[in-house]
C-alpha cells in the first residue's frame, strides 16, 4: 500500500484532494488510476484508507474508507541528539533513524565537529533534512513525521533535558551496559551521539553534571555515522519495540 502523509485529512467517509508532488507521484509515477488505494497519514499517528475517486490537473481526489490508529510506531519517543559530522553523514544518520523509529532529531555543534556551516548553508541543510525525514517516514510507514529541529549549540539543549525519563550519552570511554540504564517503562528517552572526534571531556562533564547516564555500545569503536543507529535499535530492542 502506498503511503503519504497530509494535513487536516477528515475521519471516514470524508474526501481530501491530494495536490503537488504527491499527486505527480500518485499518477505519473506510480500510474495509479480511478478506484485504486493508497494510504494517508495525518501526521497524527492514524492512517487512513483512501479510494482514488477522481485525477484532474487540480490533483488527485480520494474518499476516505477507513481511519485508525497506526500500529507502526514505537511506544516510545527517543530524541536523537548527534553532533553534526562531515558531508552527507547526517542524512544516513536521519534516514536510519526515522526508519528504527526515533521521535525528534537534533544536530548538534560540539567542539570537535569538523563541520561548521553558516547560517545559510545549515538553513540549507535544515530543508534537505527535513526532505530526507519525509521520504523516510513515507517509506518505512511512519503514524508521524519525525521532527529534524535546527542546528543547535550543546548548552542550548540544557532546557530541554527535564522532559526525558532518561538522558544517555553513548561515550566511546565507557559506560554501564544499556541494558542496565533502560527499561520498558522509560517512554520518553534522550540520546546523544558525538561527532568524529568524540565529545570533549568538558561536554561529557557537562551532560554528566546535567543528568546523562554514560552507556557503552561494545568495546569496537563505531564509525559517527554508525553509532546512532546501533543506539537506536539497541534501545528499541531493549524497550520491546522490535518485537
Amino acid at each position: 500500500m502506498d503511503w503519504f502523509f497530509a494535513e487536516n485529512v477528515g475521519e471516514e467517509g470524508s474526501t481530501y484532494l491530494v495536490t503537488g508532488e504527491d499527486a505527480v507521484h500518485i499518477t505519473k509515477s506510480l500510474r495509479m488510476s480511478v478506484g485504486e488505494v493508497i494510504t494517508l497519514c495525518g501526521n497524527d499517528k492514524k492512517e487512513r484508507l483512501c479510494r482514488i475517486e477522481h485525477i484532474s490537473p487540480d490533483g488527485v481526489l480520494v474518499r476516505v474508507c477507513s481511519a485508525e490508529e497506526c500500529t507502526h510506531e514505537p511506544d516510545i519517543e527517543v530524541t536523537l541528539y548527534f553532533a553534526l559530522t562531515k558531508g552527507d553523514k547526517p542524512e544516513t544518520v536521519i534516514q536510519k533513524s526515522i526508519e528504527l523509529g526515533v521521535h525528534r532529531i537534533v544536530p548538534v555543534l560540539t567542539e570537535r565537529c569538523i563541520s561548521r556551516p553558516d547560517n545559510k548553508a545549515a538553513h540549507n541543510k535544515l530543508l534537505r533534512y527535513r526532505k530526507i525525514a519525509l521520504q523516510a517516514a513515507m517509506q518505512s510507514r511512519r503514524g508521524i513525521i519525525p521532527e529534524v529541529s535546527p542546528l543547535t549549540d550543546l548548552h542550548e539543549i540544557l532546557k530541554e533535558l527535564s522532559y526525558y525519563n532518561k538522558v544517555i550519552l553513548f561515550y566511546e570511554g565507557g559506560g554501564e551496559p544499556l541494558r542496565k540504564i533502560i527499561s520498558e517503562k522509560d517512554k520518553k528517552i534522550a540520546v546523544f551521539i558525538g561527532p568524529e572526534g568524540g565529545f570533549g571531556e568538558s561536554e561529557v562533564a557537562f551532560l554528566k553534571e546535567n543528568g546523562a547516564l554514560l552507556s557503552t555500545l561494545g568495546k569496537r569503536i563505531l564509525r559517527a555515522e554508525t553509532a546512532p543507529v546501533v543506539a537506536l535499535a539497541a534501545i528499541m530492542l531493549h524497550t520491546g519495540n522490535l518485537e
